[in-house]
């Protein structure tokens, strides 16, 4: 989970219709798909999910990708000062 300024919102929507085409691939080679974004207009809650074979191994491959700190760098502005990324844990699962 995430939290963008709800001023700001739009725009982190807008740059997210047209991710870096290098980012999609770096997303792919290290594991990640069925990747979603969901949002709460009112406060900009922003909730993530993607599967992955080792979600562990997925997120560390990522961390190591140069164009995710590009990335990462080009959508710090759009958060909320001080929030940090969150993670939960799934507790049910209707296959």
């Amino acid at each position: 989970m995430l939290q963008v300024r709800p001023e700001r919102l739009a725009e982190y929507v807008a740059d997210h219709q047209r991710v870096w085409p290098e980012m999609l691939e770096a997303l792919s080679r290290t594991g990640w798909r069925n990747y979603s974004l969901f949002v709460r207009a009112e406060d900009g809650l922003v909730v993530g999910y993607f599967e992955s074979d080792d979600a562990s191994a997925a997120v560390r491959g990522m961390e190591s990708e140069d164009v995710n700190r590009r990335w990462q760098e080009s959508m710090a502005q759009y958060f909320v000062p001080g929030a940090a990324m969150e993670q939960v844990e799934q507790y049910f699962y209707l296959p």
